[in-house]
C-alpha cells in the first residue's frame, strides 16, 4: 500500500535516500533525474533488499498484463538506468546485482526505513524534534553509522584476539607457570589444553573473519549468525585471560577485564548486523 500524503517514507543506502510518497531520489540530499519505471523498479528492490526479486515479480508489479511492451527489453532498460543513476556496475555491482535466469537483488544495506508524519500546523519545535529524518539502522532502531566505521571496528576486534591467541601460544611456558603457582597440577595442564585448542580453532576463525571484511564478503551476516555459537564460546573462555596477569594488575582490574571481554562477542554480532544485515 503507497504511504498517504501525510507520511513520507525514507530509504537510505549509502549516500542515497528514496522518498516514496514524492517520488525522489536524492543523493546527499540533490535530487537526481530517474523516470518513473526505473524509479518503481529501484523501489521494489529497496523493499526487499537481501532478498531476490523475480523478474516475474517484477513484471507483476510494475508491468500491468494489458500493457503491451517488450518486457524484457524494458526491465533490462530500467535496470541499466538505475546501474547509471547510482554509478554502480553490472560487473562488479556494489548495489543491484543480477542473478541470471532468476531476477535481481540489492545488496548494499539499506539504512533504515522510517515513516515521518507530515507536520501539523499546531505542532512545536519539541514535537519534530524526534523527527529530524535521521536514517535509523533497521531492526536495530539506531542512528546508522557509517559503514567503514563499523567495519573497522570489527577487524580491531579480531586482531585483538589474533594477538591474544599468539601472544599466549609464544609465551605457553609462562601460562603453564602461572597457572601451576594458583591452581593443582590438573587445572594448571586443563588451562594449557585451553589455551592451545582455543588458539588452533581461533586463528583460522579471526583469518577468515578479517578476509571476509577485508574482500567485504557480502553473506557475512548469514554466515557470523551461523558461526556465532563458536564465537560465544571462545570469547567466553578467554574473557578469564584477565586472571593469568592476576599478580601484575590485581583483582579488581582482572574483574573489569573480564567483564568487558564477556560483552565483547555480541557487540561483534551487533556490529556484523550494522555492516552485514541479513536481507528478507
Amino acid at each position: 500500500m503507497p504511504p498517504s500524503s501525510s507520511e513520507s517514507r525514507l530509504l537510505r543506502f549509502g549516500v542515497f535516500e528514496v522518498d516514496l510518497a514524492a517520488g525522489e531520489l536524492r543523493k546527499n540530499g540533490a535530487r537526481l533525474r530517474l523516470q518513473e519505471q526505473p524509479f518503481q523498479v529501484l523501489c521494489v528492490l529497496l523493499e526487499n533488499a537481501g532478498s531476490v526479486v523475480t523478474r516475474d515479480d517484477l513484471r507483476q508489479r510494475i508491468w500491468p498484463a494489458d500493457t503491451f511492451v517488450d518486457f524484457d527489453h524494458s526491465l533490462n532498460t530500467a535496470v541499466n538506468k538505475i546501474r547509471e543513476t547510482l554509478g554502480d556496475s553490472a560487473s562488479s555491482p556494489r548495489f543491484v546485482e543480477t542473478l541470471a535466469r532468476r531476477g535481481y537483488r540489492f545488496i548494499a544495506p539499506v539504512n533504515g526505513v522510517e515513516t515521518l508524519p507530515a507536520k501539523s500546523p499546531n505542532a512545536t519545535a519539541s514535537d519534530t524534534a524526534d523527527r529530524s529524518g535521521v536514517a535509523l539502522l533497521h531492526d536495530l532502531h539506531v542512528p546508522a553509522p557509517h559503514r567503514g566505521v563499523v567495519r573497522a571496528l570489527f577487524v580491531l576486534i579480531q586482531v585483538m584476539y589474533l594477538a591474544f591467541y599468539l601472544n599466549a601460544l609464544h609465551l605457553l611456558n609462562a601460562v603453564d607457570q602461572v597457572a601451576s603457582n594458583s591452581l593443582p597440577d590438573w587445572g594448571a595442564r586443563l588451562i594449557v589444553i585451553a589455551v592451545l585448542v582455543t588458539g588452533a580453532t581461533g586463528i583460522p576463525l579471526r583469518l577468515y573473519l578479517l578476509s571476509a571484511v577485508a574482500f567485504d564478503f557480502r553473506k557475512l551476516g548469514h554466515t557470523f549468525r551461523r558461526l556465532f555459537p563458536v564465537v560465544l564460546v571462545l570469547d567466553q573462555l578467554w574473557a578469564v585471560a584477565p586472571f593469568l596477569l592476576l599478580s601484575q594488575i590485581g583483582i579488581g582490574l582482572a574483574f573489569a577485564a573480564t567483564a568487558a571481554l564477556l560483552y565483547v562477542p555480541f557487540s561483534e554480532r551487533t556490529l556484523v548486523r550494522m555492516a552485514y544485515p541479513v536481507g528478507g
